[in-house]
């Protein structure tokens, strides 16, 4: 080979690694964060730590509350304030573990974690359920619209399903900028749309019903640590999770498994 052609052939290298190197992804694009939704706590009230709260919903006035882990899964009615608990169901056993509870139509649902069962009570007469439907996802929370009953499954999903037969009406995909938002869990539909806590996180997101996209997220770190540092038993006391809002006070409630207090919180 002579030398020119040589040359000529690492110029020819040399052009095609050039034209590799140009082909790049721009990194410098990120996605838009969610916008923050501010909020002051106005209050902190005493809750229930034997309370591994799952599900609460006020109604007239009442503040309800569904609980979970297996044996100790109850539903109950609790005054807000003072946290005492008025009345209590037991309802869990070594293989049911109540989940998200929600009030339609003067009925409480009650979603169960893995055994695919939904409970359905009178609201007047929380001692024995009047009926019962199947699900076939895992149950976590549970609200409704109005119309819809709405269910989250610990994925992105949530459902909307029918309250008298429990037919699945559509599914949308919970999502931020970047994707799907899993881990969807306690849910509480206010004014068109859709709180929900992610667990094992200190955030709940507010969620467009109509698209699934997050349109909002508060933000509350460290709350063990501000407000019940000396009640804090770790292995027990534990996340985040419970979201009720009354209607009357114009106040969000927010609390957490086997959590000491209960805030209310209203928004800037």
């Amino acid at each position: 080979m002579s030398k020119y052609l040589f040359i000529a052939g690492l110029f020819f290298l040399a052009a095609c690694n050039n034209n590799e190197s140009n082909d790049f992804v721009d990194n410098s694009v990120k996605p838009v964060p969610v916008p923050a939704i501010n909020y002051t706590i106005i209050a902190a009230y005493p809750h229930d730590t034997s309370a591994y709260t799952q599900g609460l919903e006020f109604h007239n006035g009442k503040l309800y509350e569904g609980t979970g882990d297996f044996e100790t899964s109850s539903l109950r009615i609790t005054d807000a304030t003072t946290g005492r608990v008025e009345k209590k169901h037991m309802m869990g056993t070594d293989s049911i573990f109540g989940e998200g509870i929600t009030i339609f139509k003067n009925k409480v649902y009650q979603l169960t974690w893995e055994s695919n069962i939904v409970y359905v009570y009178d609201i007047n007469n929380l001692d024995k359920p009047i009926k019962t439907f199947k699900w076939p996802y895992e149950g976590w929370g549970l609200t409704n619209n109005g119309t819809d009953l709405i269910i989250s499954d610990g994925t992105s999903n949530l459902y909307f399903v029918n309250p008298d037969d429990f037919r699945l009406k559509s599914t949308i995909s919970v999502s931020n900028n970047s994707g799907p938002v899993d881990n969807i869990n306690e849910l509480e539909y206010v004014d068109g749309f859709v709180y929900a806590n992610i667990y094992q996180t200190d955030k709940i997101i507010k969620i467009d019903p109509s698209s699934g996209h997050i349109v909002g997220v508060m933000e509350f770190p460290g709350m063990k640590e501000k407000y019940f540092a000396d009640q804090n038993i770790p292995g027990r006391t534990d996340v985040l999770n419970g979201i009720a809002y009354d209607s009357t006070r114009k106040s969000f409630f927010i609390t957490g498994k086997r959590w000491p207090k209960m805030f209310e919180i209203k928004l800037n």
